[in-house]
C-alpha cells in the first residue's frame, strides 16, 4: 500500500484463449501489491478453479440480487452467463493506494469506460490494456488444446473473439501474445510505467 498515491485500477480485456488470466498471474507474482479483482460469475467452475480466487460463483437467483442492490461496478451477460466486477473488490482498495487488476470482457470495459466519464476517481485511476492472439486461428488452435470445452463452445467462443478483436482500437494499449514469456515482459513494463504516472498522485478531492 503507498498512501502517497491512489492505486490504479488495470482493465485487462482479451479473447478467451488470449492468455490474460495467465499473463496477469505472473506479473502479480512477482509484484504482491497488485491485487486482482475476484468477479461473480452465474457459469459452473472450470477443472482447477476455486471460489474466492478464480471468481464468486454465484446462482442466478444471487446475481440478480446483487444487481438490483447496485453492488457492482459493471456487470454483463456473456456466453450466456453473467459477470459482474463488486464495488468491495475495487473501490476501497484503490483509495489506500492498492493496484488492482480487473480481467473483464469487452462488455464490462465499456461499462467501466462510461463510468469513467461520470466518476473523477475511476478515471484518474483506470488504464485499459487488450491481450489478444496473433490470429483467430491460433486461439481456436489454443481452445481446442484446453480439452474443457465442447465444439459448439469453441465455435461460439472464436466466433465472439472475431467479433471482440474489433474493440482493440477502444483500448490504449495492446499487447499481442505471440510468445508468453514477451507477453508477460510487455505486460510488466506497462505495468511499471503506470506506476511513475503522476495523475495518481494524492492532493485533491476525488468525490
Amino acid at each position: 500500500m503507498n498512501s502517497s498515491r491512489l492505486g490504479m485500477i488495470l482493465i485487462l480485456s482479451g479473447p478467451s484463449g488470449s492468455g490474460k488470466s495467465t499473463i496477469a498471474k505472473q506479473v502479480m507474482a512477482r509484484y504482491p501489491e497488485l491485487g486482482f479483482s475476484v468477479s461473480c460469475t452465474t457459469r459452473q467452475p472450470r477443472d482447477g478453479e476455486k471460489e474466492g480466487e478464480s471468481y464468486y460463483f454465484v446462482s442466478r437467483e444471487k446475481f440478480a440480487e446483487d444487481v438490483a442492490a447496485d453492488r457492482f461496478i459493471e456487470h454483463a451477460t456473456v456466453h450466456g452467463n453473467s459477470y459482474g466486477t463488486l464495488k468491495s473488490e475495487v473501490t476501497e482498495r484503490v483509495l489506500n493506494g492498492t493496484d488492482v487488476v480487473l480481467d473483464i470482457d469487452v462488455q464490462g470495459a465499456s461499462s467501466i469506460r462510461d463510468l469513467c466519464r461520470k466518476d473523477s476517481l475511476f478515471r484518474k485511476c483506470t488504464e485499459f490494456v487488450f491481450i489478444t492472439p496473433p490470429s483467430p486461428e491460433i486461439l481456436e488452435h489454443r481452445l481446442r488444446s484446453r480439452g474443457t470445452e465442447t465444439e459448439e463452445s469453441i465455435l461460439r467462443r472464436t466466433a465472439n473473439a472475431r467479433e471482440e478483436m474489433t474493440h482493440i482500437p477502444e483500448y490504449d494499449y495492446l499487447i499481442i501474445n505471440d510468445e508468453l514469456e514477451k507477453a508477460v515482459e510487455d505486460f510488466e513494463s506497462l505495468y511499471r510505467a503506470f506506476r511513475l504516472s503522476t495523475r495518481r498522485l494524492k492532493g485533491e478531492s476525488f468525490s
